[in-house]
């Protein structure tokens, strides 16, 4: 199937040189690589059921949306236990330590990739039910 995207330059220049440099054989192929892999992480979450722990780690314009993320971490501090913040020039990287029901996590997720000014938001989670 084909299909077309709006990507900023700077992105897909980056995205270029990454999938050349291992070696892929064209765009489409890294393009199909990178899709699976966004299946496969989301899915994880969304199947995750009972309590986790997880690393919320997200980047993000600091003056665009600082005041909004706050209330969302108030919002959620029944499962957010602590944070970690750095600045990089007008960017901040934030991390954010989860323990609680799986829902609430995920609902903390989807809130924070709502938001333009948020970059990226990643998870690393662990069930705690064993499975």
């Amino acid at each position: 199937m084909r299909t077309s995207l709006n990507v900023p330059d700077d992105v897909l220049a980056e995205f270029d040189a990454v999938w050349e440099a291992e070696g892929l054989d064209s765009r489409s192929r890294a393009i199909r690589e990178a899709m699976l892999e966004y299946v496969e992480s989301h899915t994880r979450l969304e199947e995750a059921e009972g309590d986790i722990a997880a690393v919320v780690a997200f980047d993000y314009e600091h003056e665009a949306v600082i005041r909004e993320l706050h209330t969302v971490q108030h919002d959620f501090e029944d499962v957010i236990e602590a944070t970690s913040h750095t600045h990089h020039g007008h960017w901040c990287f934030e991390v954010a330590f989860c323990d609680g029901p799986a829902e609430r996590v995920r609902r903390l997720v989807y809130r924070l990739r709502d938001f333009d000014a948020v970059r990226r938001v990643s998870v690393l989670s662990l069930t705690l039910s064993g499975t």
